[in-house]
């Protein structure tokens, strides 16, 4: 199964993971090669990618958000959840681990998985159905972290019993009567984050497997943030916590 990766940041990032076969890189013709899209024509020629400039209108009918380059590569490669498992180990840090609940905005998706990149996450977990998966969209989004990340399918709450195995603590962000503030739940040491769908939250069976229940307290009128925002808070309030001594 081929699919079209677009936007300079995506593309170079899809180039440089090495994690795809990349088969056919299109650019406008006539555009400045220089910048993000000079390192990208460096990795397609390293990689022998065939090259072929193209008018503008041919990716506009694509993609309109191209930004002049638009990559024909192979399927995301999901991984297994014993293959995060190996990744803390091999990395020889305490289990990091998100867990992503039937989100179904790419954006969000996107953003959360940028987030988790820049924390040091070992890997991505999201459901077998009713949930958004690693898109075009979603690269692009995610600026090209997704690349990057270990992402496995699986049904969470089985996974979840399976991180517990390992020796991880889980936290669901969850606007629960018995959830918690952030100074009361520990964030240190292995740890599964649950962020749950933008609408519905996190599911009845998952959230009964979570050790803990967290919620962000709101001081301004709103009462709650967008599920990336939230969930980037905290993964990067678990990422000061793990990098104390």
């Amino acid at each position: 199964m081929k699919e079209l990766i677009y936007s300079r940041n995506a593309v170079y990032e899809c180039l440089r993971a090495k994690r795809r076969q990349p088969i056919h890189l299109m650019i406008t013709e006539n555009i400045q090669e220089k910048g993000r899209l000079a390192d990208i024509l460096r990795l397609a020629k390293e990689r022998n990618v065939p090259v072929e400039r193209v008018q503008r209108q041919r990716l506009d009918n694509l993609t309109p958000q191209h930004q002049g380059v638009v990559l024909e590569a192979g399927h995301y490669p999901y991984v297994d959840i014993a293959d995060i498992l190996e990744n803390a180990k091999t990395r020889d840090e305490p289990l990091f681990v998100l867990l992503l609940d039937t989100m179904q905005d790419p954006q969000n998706f996107g953003t959360l998985l940028r987030t988790a990149e820049a924390v040091g996450v070992h890997g991505i977990l999201i459901p077998l159905a009713r949930t958004v998966e690693v898109t075009p969209a979603v690269v692009n989004a995610s600026s090209g972290a997704s690349e990057h990340l270990l992402i496995a399918q699986a049904n969470l709450a089985q996974a979840i019993e399976t991180l517990k195995e390992a020796g991880a603590w889980i936290v669901g962000l969850d606007e629960d009567a018995r959830s918690q503030t952030p100074d009361k739940v520990r964030l240190d040491g292995a740890l599964g984050v649950v962020v749950g769908s933008e609408g519905e939250g996190i599911r009845p069976l998952v959230r009964q497997k979570c050790d803990f229940l967290m919620r962000l307290p709101m001081h301004g009128q709103i009462e709650s943030l967008n599920a990336s925002v939230a969930g980037s808070i905290v993964l990067y309030l678990a990422s000061q916590a793990r990098s104390k001594p």
